[in-house]
């Protein structure tokens, strides 16, 4: 990445709350993960479990993606200090409100 790319990033103002389906969702909400039907692997071994919400990004193209830390990973401590493995990204139409 050059130095603009690194700027773009930076500039992206955070995200506290985002309301999917009249429900607002925010940093430290509890939900459960129901993947978009005909993905990977990944997704099919997450559907179902139940995770907390660790941040709430934004890509490049102004999309918003939930990190979710799941409750049975035993690397969960990890997954709050945003290091890699440990942090699931999903689209707000593939979490459940707790």
């Amino acid at each position: 990445m050059n130095e603009w790319e690194w700027q773009l990033l930076e500039d992206k103002p955070a995200i506290d709350e985002v309301v999917v389906g009249g429900v607002a969702f925010k940093q430290g909400d509890r939900v459960r993960l129901h993947p978009r039907a005909g993905g990977d692997i990944m997704d099919v071994a997450l559907s179902g479990k139940i995770g907390v919400i660790e941040s709430i990004e934004q890509d490049y193209e102004g999309d918003v993606q939930i990190a979710i830390v799941l409750d049975d990973d035993p690397g969960k401590d990890l997954g709050m200090l945003r290091q890699p493995g440990h942090r699931f990204f999903f689209r707000t139409e593939e979490i459940e409100s707790l």
